[in-house]
């Protein structure tokens, strides 16, 4: 049995981290795509790419994990099946669990220490990986400028452009605003054109304009207000070189602590302590908040003594009867009474809208420190249940190779993960909580396994189309001849006249 062991175990191993590395692959791909225009034309060096990939691959185990032992699986089993081995080892007397089970064993193992990994290696990476895109993202200032958008990332300056080639670097309907002066908008540039580029040392940026005018307001002293004139100059030109000092702009390492308190970056104990923390301060603030409203506006006994002391004569030893005391008031006693209790009524709902948004605010922050913490486990208990459904299907398809199973695979990667996104869209609306939210896909899974493993086990043959022209056959009563015509089951034959 050690040799059959090995066998499957080899058998498996190769597929298992082909597909774990072509997938990391495809979704780094993905990364770049997105992150392309913060990386080019920054003249990054090679070991800050590197480093950036690295912890970018280490944040995409997640994904590419679960699909990978699903592929994998299913491909070890369908080439089994296909080639006839599987069949074999059945006829040999060998039941499919126990030649599943160097791989559930391994598997369990992987489960670990995916937790581990999650637990241990994810936040720190996730930390490394958020910091260093900030610093990357931080560098070249020319080419954070967004079209349509101010760009306030220079001291002192504030930069917007219409639209921008970014073949060429050249920009168009260029508008700079200068602060260092600390008094407002009072220098502006406007130019019709214009390119950016940094020094060799980076330490100044340069930007060339083209077919443009100065507008600076001059300060006027020693007037009043009333006697100003508000001077100011205007100047034209066809081409002017603007000399931006810069300082920080070359690639410095922010301090990690900055993005530590993100919920990524933290294992279990760190997200218990920090959503512990956030629900004590939560229930402090909806008990003060209460005490408050109580005391403040739901009742204002006291402001009603003093509205009517003058008129009425009341007693201070016994409680104030509200319910009376409009039969003692006078119209315009009433008329203001109820004026001021409208507007008591008006400033306690906005003040209880105001109170409800910090709440949902705090909630939701909670509530992404909850999903963490269960994601946590979701990474393991994912291997282990596409396992379950990758071996035995493979059993069932019998097909290897590429083909079928990486259709099956994405299909069902498809199917949990849309599940997964659309679960943890609705805790963090607060629709449904944490728990059940974020082991929805994994609960919707689990009885497929189970059911493709049963019926791997009793080589039930869920995908042969002619299993299901039986079971049809059996509701309807028709059965298919030769020709391909549905004729009765059990016809009823006539019986003989005068019988």
């Amino acid at each position: 049995m050690k040799k059959l062991h090995i066998f499957i175990l080899k058998m498996y191993i190769g597929p298992l981290i082909a597909t774990f590395f072509v997938v990391v692959f495809v979704l780094l791909m993905q990364f770049l795509w997105k992150y392309i225009d913060d990386l080019i034309g920054k003249g990054l060096e090679f070991a800050v790419i590197t480093e950036l990939l690295f912890y970018t691959s280490a944040g995409l185990v997640p994904l590419a994990l679960p699909l990978a032992i699903l592929l994998s699986s299913l491909m070890t089993f369908g080439n089994l099946g296909e080639n006839f081995e599987l069949t074999a080892l059945k006829s040999s007397g060998i039941s499919l669990q126990r030649i599943m089970s160097p791989l559930i064993i391994l598997t369990i193992i992987m489960s670990i220490g995916a937790f581990y990994f999650s637990n241990n290696v994810l936040p720190y990476t996730n930390l490394r990986f958020r910091s260093l895109l900030y610093d990357v993202q931080q560098q070249r200032p020319e080419m954070q400028i967004r079209e349509g958008i101010f760009y306030n990332g220079i001291d002192n300056y504030s930069i917007k452009v219409a639209s921008k080639n970014h073949r060429t670097n050249m920009m168009y309907d260029v508008k700079v605003y200068d602060h260092s002066d600390r008094r407002g908008n009072l220098k502006v540039t406007i130019a019709d054109s214009g390119f950016m580029r940094i020094t060799e040392d980076r330490g100044h940026l340069v930007t060339t304009l083209y077919n443009g005018y100065n507008y600076e307001e001059m300060e006027e002293r020693g007037r009043q207000r009333s006697e100003r004139s508000y001077p100011h100059r205007n100047d034209r030109f066809d081409e002017q070189v603007l000399i931006i000092e810069l300082s920080g702009f070359d690639l410095q390492r922010t301090d990690q602590e900055h993005f530590r308190h993100n919920s990524q970056m933290m294992n279990l104990d760190q997200l218990v302590m920090t959503t512990d923390s956030l629900n004590q301060e939560l229930t402090r603030q909806v008990v003060e908040h209460t005490g408050n409203m109580i005391r403040s506006n739901f009742f204002k006994q006291e402001a009603y003594r003093r509205e009517v002391h003058d008129t009425l004569v009341i007693d201070e030893r016994k409680p104030l009867d509200i319910t009376n005391l409009e039969q003692d008031l006078t119209n315009d006693q009433k008329r203001r009474a109820w004026d001021q209790a409208l507007v008591d009524a008006k400033l306690t709902r906005n003040q209880i809208l105001s109170t409800k948004t910090n709440f949902d605010w705090r909630n939701k922050t909670i509530r992404r420190y909850e999903m963490e913490w269960h994601r946590k486990f979701t990474l393991s208990f994912a291997c282990f249940i596409f396992f379950f459904i990758g071996a035995p299907l493979g059993a069932i398809i019998r097909k290897g190779g590429l083909g079928m199973p990486v259709v099956v695979s994405v299909l069902f990667f498809v199917l949990y993960y849309v599940v997964d996104i659309s679960a943890q869209k609705f805790v963090r609306e607060l629709i449904i909580p944490a728990f059940p939210g974020m082991w929805i896909s994994s609960f919707i899974l689990l009885p497929l396994g189970i059911f493709l493993t049963y019926k791997a086990t009793t080589d039930s043959v869920i995908l042969n189309i002619e299993t299901y022209y039986l079971v049809y056959q059996r509701i309807t009563g028709y059965v298919r001849n030769i020709a391909g015509r549905y004729i009765p089951l059990n016809p009823v034959r006539e019986q003989p006249q005068g019988y």
